[in-house]
């Protein structure tokens, strides 16, 4: 019980600036525990901006409502994820050869601040435009749910770091858990076309970064997070959903 609460500790503390479980002590025995819980954590997440958004839409405008909530977005992932995109987008602008060390570089390149500017306004006016924001929980967790996924099924090219940890401890038993609780969820909200969705973008970008890299490193999956959550964001808009 006490690995199981540090890992979901961990998994706080890894997804969010919420500080209260700023534990990031990655020692053996709990990292796979974490990784169990980031579909959940996600959840979470997306309950307290649903809730915010609940809160705050009999006071403002429909769009600045949106536009707070999203800043919220970016404010309690702490931006993780999207600086994982951003590295990501750096290393696809130079050889294959050349690529793991810019996404090591702790300096954002220009292709990656671009790009990256461009897809938070891509994202905040998907949130502005969407109605079904009681599903944003469902959406944050299908996220992290792939990157699970990614973890757990596909190769990491990477040696150190967090990530390295997680896709060594991470138990089968484990891995099941995750996916019962993700499915289970998703029953719930009858939103097993957005699971479908969510793992079809999965695939397609384990067909490039696998043709790429031959495999995943932690700002991949942060990269995976940030357009699953777009995509899925899209899908809604249009009422496939």
């Amino acid at each position: 019980m006490n690995k199981l609460f540090k890992g979901f500790a961990l998994a706080v503390s890894m997804l969010s600036i919420v500080p209260f479980f700023k534990v990031h002590d990655f020692y053996k025995g709990i990292n796979g525990y974490a990784v169990m819980f980031y579909p959940l954590i996600g959840f979470l997440l997306g309950l307290l901006l649903y809730g915010a958004f609940v809160f705050l839409s009999p006071f403002f405008p429909p769009l600045h409502v949106s536009i707070i909530v999203f800043a919220l977005w970016v404010l309690l992932t702490g931006a993780l994820h999207l600086d994982g995109f951003s590295d990501t987008i750096d290393g696809l602008f130079v050889s294959k050869e050349k690529a793991l060390h810019v996404m090591k570089d702790p300096h954002n390149g220009g292709m990656g601040m671009i790009f990256s500017v461009v897809f938070l306004l891509l994202k905040a006016s998907s949130l502005a435009a969407l109605d079904a924001v009681y599903l944003l929980p469902v959406v944050l967790m299908l996220s992290r749910f792939n990157a699970v996924l990614q973890i757990y099924l596909y190769p990491y090219i990477s040696q150190n770091g967090m990530a390295a940890l997680a896709k060594e401890e991470l138990t089968t038993k484990q891995f099941f858990i995750s996916v019962a609780y993700t499915l289970f969820i998703a029953l719930l909200f009858h939103s097993f076309l957005l699971l479908f969705v969510a793992l079809l973008v999965m695939f397609v970008l384990k067909h490039f970064f696998m043709k790429r890299y031959g495999g995943f490193t932690g700002d991949i999956y942060g990269f995976s997070i940030e357009m699953t959550e777009l995509v899925l964001l899209n899908v809604l808009i249009i009422g496939l959903v």
